[in-house]
């Protein structure tokens, strides 16, 4: 669910966007050591890590002095640091990193840990920002032709999830004593033999916020596995999509729970659209003609992007919508631009900073179970029933559209957590203004959340095991897999050929290429970041994508890992930011059974790059050496007429390269 809070210029050389496949995770996974003697000293960082948070609290009573700025820069640092070493554990005893990063914030908060950081506000404003961020990558990558191809099963499960949740909601906490109470008050009463100091609209509360499911855990997840592409994964996200949308009527209503006004929401989605159509036409008669002018400044590009998500998100705060509801709308008016990949790989490490923030000021936020453990056994309870739900309310509807087993189950398990936006819901609730629940609900509404984070974190993280187990249980029940049903891989758009910058050589190859083997046009793509490239290889029909070669990510998004050969016609005196054994290195680990051709400008270079791995090194002053002999010798014979003639006639019905540069 989205959340609202209330409170290096390039020279020519190769680049490149992308996309995913499933075989990525296996690929980009790093060897883990054991933990023998030669690792025992690993856990030094750890110990040196404990040692400076021991470090923190004496540094904050001297640099806060009360004074925000001070508080706010001890508050990030202390939770970075916790954030770095149980990260660093966790990624030890290979967990997941998200839970390393709740559990630092435990440690670090006020609630029941060693109140490193007292003020939790200042945290998560920064950490809003990352699901921010979050969300506009989102924006950028969806891609409407293929939520559209999903067709009914992503459009009834979107609208059809959140009212069966609500439903089953609103039955399971009736039976469990929770009711409708006065318009105002505290209510008191006990679930399964324990008290609650709740309100008159808990039932109400509970139900809405058990039926709403998390974008930060559930697309950083599926990133990480690189799976939001499967057809599983555009699913889950129309889902949450879908979910946003309810959660604009639950703000419309929130205020005027005891009286909605239907005006009042009709008028939410009409600022909505507004919104939609004001980010369209910009994108499309003002932005595409700025980036296509800065275009050859990588760095300008990313400036100007973030530049207009945040605008984007300060008119949504003007329209009173969520300002991650705007960061989405400002991703996907961008998305067609040829830019969005490199976008996306250099925002990436600026957003999973404030991501951690976020999840760190998660775990300062979980109230100490010792205080009542009731509620806990509580939560426990709910939680339970919450994962139940999801798979009530996905499955049959997928199962029902003939989406088979897989599927089906997938995106059930994908959504089996509570939202974020639950907490803010709850936080709205319990002011005074409203008076809509009791301190017990927003406890129970923390610890559900808390923990359905950690099981779905295991249960996506495991999801395709997950997955066989439950279809062979069902299948033992009676429920047979769907034999015509459609597939779950996600979308290989592989080329053959890769060719990595586009320069002169590269031209010129791409030139003989269409003239000599046209056949083999449509096993070429090309990465570089000159827009003028983009543009003339685009009209051709070569496939092309704009980005920076130097950044791995980009190159991770550029589908080059099901490349049989890759080639780097530029010389290291161009290539600003890399070099041809860097890219050696990034081809061994992106696409390991690929071919490799980089170019030299000597020998003793060639030969190194031959020791690091290279299938075949252009050396450009030996080819053209070995090209020149022969005419040489033609010239020394005296056939300097027809040689002239036929290298004229040649060179005429070539008519130069693809891109003149």
């Amino acid at each position: 669910m989205i959340l609202k809070i209330p409170t290096v210029s390039f020279a020519r050389q190769e680049r490149g966007p992308g996309g995913a496949s499933p075989g990525r995770a296996q690929r980009f996974e790093k060897e883990r050591t054991p933990m023998t003697e030669k690792s025992r000293s690993a856990f030094l960082p750890f110990l040196l890590g404990l040692f400076l948070l021991g470090m923190i609290e004496p540094a904050q009573a001297l640099a806060s002095g009360g004074e925000g700025g001070s508080s706010l820069l001890t508050g990030i640092s202390a939770s970075i640091l916790a954030a770095t070493v149980f990260a660093y554990f966790a990624s030890m005893i290979r967990q997941p990193l998200i839970l390393a990063y709740v559990l630092a914030g435990v440690v670090i908060g006020p609630q029941f840990g060693l109140g490193l950081v007292q003020s939790q506000e200042d945290i998560q404003t920064i950490s809003e920002i990352g699901l921010i961020l979050l969300l506009f990558i989102i924006g950028l990558e969806l891609d409407l032709k293929k939520l559209k191809e999903s067709g009914k099963s992503l459009v009834l499960t979107g609208v059809s999830q959140f009212v069966l949740c609500l439903a089953m909601g609103l039955g399971f906490f009736m039976l469990l004593g929770v009711t409708l109470g006065a318009a105002s008050g505290q209510a008191t009463y006990e679930i399964l033999g324990i008290t609650v100091n709740g309100g008159p609209y808990d039932l109400l509360y509970l139900a809405a916020c058990l039926s709403l499911s998390s974008t930060a855990i559930v697309v950083k997840l599926l990133y990480d596995k690189f799976e939001l592409d499967t057809l599983a994964g555009r699913i889950t996200l129309g889902v949450l999509v879908f979910q946003d949308l309810w959660a604009i009527i639950l703000l419309g209503v929130q205020p005027n729970l005891a009286d909605p006004k239907v005006l009042l929401i009709l008028w939410s989605f009409a600022k909505g659209g507004l919104l939609v159509l004001i980010s369209l036409l910009i994108s499309r008669y003002v932005l595409n003609i700025v980036f296509r002018q800065i275009a050859k400044l990588p760095e300008l590009v990313l400036v100007a992007s973030l530049g207009w998500c945040f605008f984007v998100c300060g008119v949504a705060h003007v329209f009173d919508l969520s300002v991650e509801m705007g960061a989405l709308i400002a991703g996907v008016s961008i998305s067609t631009f040829p830019y969005n990949l490199d976008i996306i790989s250099k925002i990436v490490s600026i957003r999973d900073f404030f991501v951690t923030l976020f999840f760190v000021g998660l775990g300062m936020m979980i109230p100490n179970p010792m205080m009542n453990p009731g509620i806990l056994f509580i939560a426990l309870v709910v939680a339970a029933f919450l994962i139940a739900t999801r798979f009530l309310s996905i499955f049959p509807v997928l199962y029902g559209l003939k989406n088979g087993h897989r599927v089906s189950l997938l995106s059930a398990i994908n959504l089996s957590q509570l939202s974020e936006f639950a907490l803010v819901i709850a936080a709205i609730g319990i002011k005074p203004e409203y008076g809509h629940v009791g301190p017990d609900t927003l406890s129970i509404v923390i610890f559900v959340f808390v923990i359905t984070s950690i099981t779905s974190t295991y249960m996506i993280q495991y999801s395709h095991g997950l997955q066989k187990g439950l279809s062979g249980l069902l299948s033992a029940v009676g429920i047979g897999d769907i034999r015509d049903a459609p597939s779950d891989a996600a979308a290989e758009d592989f080329k053959e050929i890769a060719i990595l910058g586009f320069y002169r050589v590269a031209s010129s190859l791409v030139r003989e290429i269409l003239d000599q083997r046209p056949e083999l046009q449509d096993k070429i793509v090309v990465v570089d970041y000159n827009p003028t490239v983009h543009q003339k290889l685009k009209a051709l029909g070569v496939t092309v994508y704009y980005g920076d070669i130097s950044n791995m990510e980009t190159l991770h998004h550029a589908r080059i890992e099901g490349a049989r050969v890759v080639v780097s016609t530029i010389p290291d005196s161009i290539l600003v930011g890399t070099s041809n054994l860097k890219l050696i290195r990034q081809m061994q680990r992106l696409c390991p059974n690929a071919r490799v051709v980089v170019t030299a400008e000597n020998i003793k270079s060639a030969l190194e790059m031959y020791n690091e791995g290279a299938d075949y090194v252009i050396l450009p002053r030996v080819i053209t050496a070995g090209h020149f002999l022969p005419v040489l010798e033609s010239l020394v014979r005296g056939e300097g007429k027809e040689l002239k003639s036929g290298e004229m006639a040649k060179l005429k019905n070539r008519g130069e390269e693809v891109v003149l540069i």
